[in-house]
C-alpha cells in the first residue's frame, strides 16, 4: 500500500469539512492506499485546539513531519484550496513528494491541475 497524506480543508465549516475529510479517507482506502489525515487526528477533543494559533501551528508542523514520509500528498479539491492546503502542497513540493490533485464529486480538470501547480510553486507560505 502506498502511504498517502490527505490534504483537505478543516477550518471554517468544521462539521462539513470533517465529513468531507472522512470521505477522502475512504476514497484513499478504496484506491488501495494507506491514508493519513492529521486534521482528523490532532483536532479531536483532548488533543489540540485548532482555534488556538499556537496549537494549530503545532498540529500543522506534526502533520508536515508525517507528510515527509508519504509517497503521495493527495489534495482533495471539491471544497477549494484553503490556506492550510496551500501550505501542505508547498511543503510536499519542497520535500520532493508528489502532489496529486483529486476530487470526489467530479473528474480532475486541467484548471485543477494548473491551480495545484501554481499553489505548489508560488513559494509564498501563508
Amino acid at each position: 500500500m502506498k502511504l498517502v497524506v490527505i490534504e483537505s480543508p478543516y477550518a471554517g465549516d468544521v462539521e462539513t469539512n470533517v465529513g468531507y475529510a472522512k470521505r477522502c479517507f475512504w476514497d484513499c482506502l478504496l484506491r488501495g492506499e494507506a491514508p493519513y489525515a492529521s486534521h482528523l487526528l490532532f483536532t479531536q477533543e483532548g488533543i489540540l485546539d485548532d482555534r488556538d494559533p499556537e496549537e494549530r501551528l503545532l498540529g500543522l508542523s506534526a502533520g508536515l513531519a508525517w507528510s515527509k514520509k508519504a509517497e503521495i500528498v493527495a489534495v482533495y479539491l471539491d471544497l477549494g484550496i484553503s490556506v492550510g492546503l496551500r501550505h501542505g502542497m508547498q511543503s510536499a513540493t519542497k520535500a520532493g513528494i508528489r502532489v496529486e490533485p483529486r476530487r470526489l464529486d467530479s473528474e480532475v480538470s486541467e484548471e485543477d491541475v494548473k491551480a495545484v501547480y501554481e499553489a505548489c510553486t508560488d513559494g509564498v507560505f501563508p
